[in-house]
């Protein structure tokens, strides 16, 4: 799957996928209404307060091993 907003998945999942783009590429842009917007598909504070420690947690273990030159192929194990 190269782009996940074409997924076929539930409107609340496709909801939280657009959330963590959002965080994951342009940090900064992230506003109210990106928060208020997980709120309209069910998910609460503390569901939220999760998504973004995981997706920040990803973005930031995806730049470390970056930094120290870790190089990705697709025979890499999970």
């Amino acid at each position: 799957m190269r782009d996940p907003l074409t997924a076929p998945l539930s409107a609340d999942d496709l909801a939280l996928v657009r959330y963590a783009k959002v965080l994951t590429e342009r940090p900064s842009a992230i506003t109210d209404a990106d928060v208020e917007e997980l709120r309209r598909h069910g998910f609460d504070d503390s569901a939220i307060h999760d998504a973004a420690q995981v997706i920040a947690l990803f973005a930031y273990y995806n730049r470390v091993a970056e930094g120290l030159g870790v190089k990705w192929t697709d025979k890499t194990p999970p």
